[in-house]
């Protein structure tokens, strides 16, 4: 062997070594060196490779140190979309949703069913992609459909493997996951912003988040961030039949699972699971605010199906919102982008729930009223679901005398126009037009994630470009021109660059963001994706009747008459119409006429060979068709996969058309 080939094998073994001993170190948590040693054979391995950087292997251990600082994180869609998950937030609601469990399944009401349950961590959801066993992409969560790529922060967390400890690693998988800073970390990282003069992190979640979401992966690297891995997307791997050996494999693949974790048979196992998790939640190392349940069956969630973006097997059972006293120091009035006067309660800074709350909703002068809240009371005060504060109730034991009574004015507190309610409605509303209160609240709402996603236009920058004067609508926003922020405090050449380029990407959006951006009440995001399904351009929505309106599942009286309030207001008329001179809304794909699959409807059952279901259900709609959880003489066509269940019983029964993917295929490519 001559010394290239000695030096290119020992680079080759100490990264072994060290992959072998930090595997056991921070998921065994078995180490066999002392620290000493390994930081030996470290010193070693990073001397070797930078004498020899083409020698260097794309996972190699050196990697976890931290890359190049970034200019700032590119947009990475996810081949599969991420799913949320229903929430239970009682004991009647988890037997609620076994009972809806067992419809969807069509089973009989007392035959058990097998659940996976496991924690409920909360941290920050990463979606992992491996290519041949190495680690390639990672990506947060975002939109569910879009996230951020923040593969070098990732890397450098220990307890993920940058290469799959297997012999055989799929093709091509994507690996979920939750990455969390333990309580005791958290402590610590606080007291040294603390030391620093830095701002404080709220809890281990918002931590955990802004170490991953630094620019510089070196920030990431100092922080013992951790990484459990639970879920799947896209893979072209044959997955076991259950979640729990799915869990089994990833632990075989070299990573951290949940410590807690269980098959379940039936309702009182699960209720049983869910109150040990309760008791010992204190001493856990890690944050967590629930526990997940999970059919087990891989192809029964398929089976289950999906609504919206919440598969209906597989639910968020929560703790009870934390509960906490504290004292109101003053209640101030909060202006809506609607106009909505919201009173909120400032109170004297409490944790709840592992958070320091500072501030509570009180909803509105009802509840005022009902509660009988006063400034100086003593209240309970609880983050309902764990994330929302709101005030539950008054100790009215500990009045002293010294309380003041709140009534919401009848006027905006900051523009002083005259504040009205309508009938109907417990919610006074500014109906000025000209307030710079719902203008600012109104532009965060369209420059948001969820809307139209414009990097950089945070509150600050939106309430300096309102006060300057230069955005009074949202078209106003596509005409700021880098020397107008130059001229802006904290706008140097690179940041107004940014920005500027920033709002010019977003000047094609999907249909359903731009309807979902333009803040028409009671529209939602779920609501503007079927509005722009049904009428395909917002001239089309803009011109239509309530009959029409109402003819959309989902969408009731209240909806589509807050729809043509706003459609038929003058201003929003030309404020839309200035807009659409600057942005091209994308139509949706869903209705493409003249198809093959216009005007079906197609059932999925069973697992596809090279398809996910959510795939398949995006393919499908795309092409015209539309897609349903159950069979019925009015289906068109059951698409079939491996272990279809009742569905294609169901289908024979009735003698509707089975296809397989391959013939999916060729009737949209034939179309």
């Amino acid at each position: 062997m001559t010394n290239s080939q000695s030096l290119r094998a020992r680079i080759h073994e100490l990264a072994e070594l060290i992959r072998n001993h930090d595997h056991r170190y921070y998921v065994l948590d078995d180490p066999e060196l002392t620290d000493a040693e390994y930081d030996k054979l470290f010193r070693e391995l990073r001397d070797l490779e930078g004498a020899h950087p083409e020698w260097v292997e794309p996972d190699s251990p050196t990697h976890r140190v931290g890359g190049a600082v970034l200019d700032k994180f590119t947009k990475l869609k996810h081949r599969v979309p991420m799913l949320s998950l229903a929430n239970a937030l009682s004991e009647e609601e988890f037997i609620d949703f076994d009972q809806r469990v067992h419809k969807f399944l069509d089973r009989q009401p007392n035959l058990e069913l097998e659940y996976f349950a496991e924690l409920k961590f909360d941290g920050l959801s990463i979606n992992l992609t491996y290519e041949e066993g190495l680690l390639t992409h990672a990506a947060t969560r975002g939109d569910g459909e879009t996230g951020e790529e923040v593969t070098q922060n990732v890397r450098t967390i220990k307890t993920v493997p940058l290469r799959l400890t297997t012999k055989s690693p799929p093709r091509i998988i994507e690996i979920r996951g939750e990455i969390l800073l333990p309580k005791k970390d958290f402590v610590a990282l606080n007291q040294e912003q603390e030391k620093k003069g830095e701002k404080l992190f709220a809890n281990p979640r918002n931590a955990a988040a802004g170490s991953i979401r630094q620019l510089d992966p070196k920030i990431a690297a100092e922080r013992p961030l951790v990484l459990f891995a639970y879920g799947v997307g896209m893979t072209d791997y044959s997955m076991p039949e259950t979640l729990a050996a799915y869990e089994d494999l990833l632990a075989t693949w070299g990573f951290l699972v949940s410590p807690e974790r269980k098959i379940c048979r039936g309702v009182e196992d699960v209720l049983t699971f869910y109150q040990r998790i309760k008791k010992i939640r204190a001493q856990l190392e890690f944050e967590i605010d629930g526990t997940v349940i999970k059919l087990n069956r891989l192809a029964e969630v398929d089976q289950a199906g999906y609504i919206s973006r919440n598969p209906r097997g597989m639910i968020a059972f929560k703790f009870p919102a934390s509960q906490e006293t504290s004292v109101i120091e003053d209640i101030v009035i909060q202006v809506g982008r609607t106009g909505t006067l919201t009173p909120v309660a400032h109170l004297r800074p409490v944790r709840v729930g592992g958070v320091m709350v500072s501030r509570a909703t009180l909803h509105n002068q009802d509840e005022i009223d009902r509660k009988d809240v006063r400034i100086g009371d003593t209240v309970v005060v609880q983050r309902a679901g764990d994330v929302i504060p709101e005030v539950v109730s008054v100790v009215t034991e500990k009045r002293t005398g010294n309380e003041r009574r709140f009534v919401i004015p009848d006027h905006c507190p900051i523009c002083h126009s005259k504040a009205e309610r309508k009938e109907g409605e417990v919610a006074l509303r500014c109906v000025a037009r000209n307030c710079v209160a719902k203008l600012r609240e109104r532009i965060r709402h369209f420059v948001m994630k969820d809307a139209m996603n414009i990097d950089g236009l945070g509150e600050k920058i939106v309430e300096q470009l309102i006060d300057e004067g230069l955005v009074k609508t949202f078209a106003d926003l596509f005409d700021v021109t880098k020397e107008q922020l130059l001229e802006l405090e904290g706008f140097a050449e690179k940041s107004a660059d940014s920005l500027v380029q920033a709002i010019a990407a977003s000047i094609n959006p999907e249909l359903e963001r731009l309807i979902f951006a333009l803040g028409i009440r009671h529209v939602g995001e779920r609501t503007a994706k079927l509005l722009s399904q049904h009428f395909q351009t917002l001239n089309d929505l803009a011109k239509a009747r309530a009959e029409e309106l109402e003819l959309i599942q989902e969408i009731g009286p209240e909806v589509s008459k807050a729809i043509i309030e706003f459609f038929t207001d003058s201003e929003h008329q030309l404020e839309t119409k200035k807009l659409l001179d600057h942005v091209n809304p994308q139509k949706p794909k869903a209705k493409i006429s003249g198809g093959k699959l216009s005007g079906l409807t197609i059932v999925i059952t069973g697992t596809l060979p090279t398809l996910s279901r959510s795939e398949a259900t995006k393919l499908i709609e795309e092409n015209g068709a539309k897609t349903s959880s159950s069979v019925s003489k009015k289906t068109n066509y059951v698409l079939a996969g491996a272990e279809a269940g009742s569905k294609l019983d169901k289908a024979v029964e009735l003698g509707v058309a089975v296809i397989n993917e391959q013939q999916l295929l060729e009737m949209i490519e034939n179309s």
